[in-house]
C-alpha cells in the first residue's frame, strides 16, 4: 500500500518512536523510506551581540540522522537520509514541499504533545504537516 515513506526527525525520544514505526511499516510494506532533519537559521541576541546557532543545530541534525540510519540497518530497511535547510520556509512548510517533490505516500513524524500556552508559544511542526499535507500524515504521540 505505502511505497515511499518520508520520515521527519529531530533527534528526540518522540522521533525515534516515529522512526520505529516507519521502519516496522516500510519492512512490512517493501517500502523505500527517506529521513529527513529539517534546521532552519537560528540567530539569538545575547549582550548586544548576535550568536549564530545554526551550526549547531545542523550539527546536531547530521548526528540525528547518523543514528537514524543505523537503526534503520539494523531494522534491514534500505534509508536514504538528507538534512534539509527549511531556508525562508516554516519547518513544516519544508517536510510538506520535500515529501512531495520526493514523492512520498506517506509521512510518519512524533509529535510531542504540548498544550494550552506552551502549544501557543511554541507551535507544533507535526499539527502543520498534517495541515498542510496533500500526503496521508502519521502522528506518533509523544508518552
Amino acid at each position: 500500500m505505502f511505497q515511499h515513506i518520508f520520515v521527519p526527525i529531530d533527534g528526540s525520544a518522540t522521533s525515534q518512536a516515529a522512526l520505529e514505526t516507519a521502519l516496522q511499516l516500510a519492512k512490512e510494506q517493501g517500502a523505500e523510506v527517506r529521513i529527513v532533519h529539517v534546521f532552519k537559521r537560528f540567530v539569538i541576541s545575547s549582550g548586544g551581540k548576535l550568536i549564530d546557532l545554526t551550526e549547531a543545530f545542523k550539527q546536531e541534525g547530521e548526528a540525528a540522522l547518523v543514528r537514524a540510519k543505523e537503526r534503520a540497518r539494523a531494522a534491514g530497511v534500505a534509508a536514504a537520509t538528507e538534512l534539509i535547510d527549511a531556508g525562508g520556509r516554516r519547518i513544516s512548510v519544508a517536510i510538506v514541499e520535500e515529501a512531495l517533490r520526493w514523492p512520498a505516500d506517506l509521512i510518519i513524524m512524533g509529535t510531542h504533545g504540548r498544550h494550552g500556552i506552551e502549544h501557543l508559544l511554541l507551535g507544533s511542526v507535526a499539527e502543520g504537516v498534517a495541515r498542510r499535507s496533500p500526503i496521508p500524515v502519521m502522528l506518533i504521540r509523544g508518552r
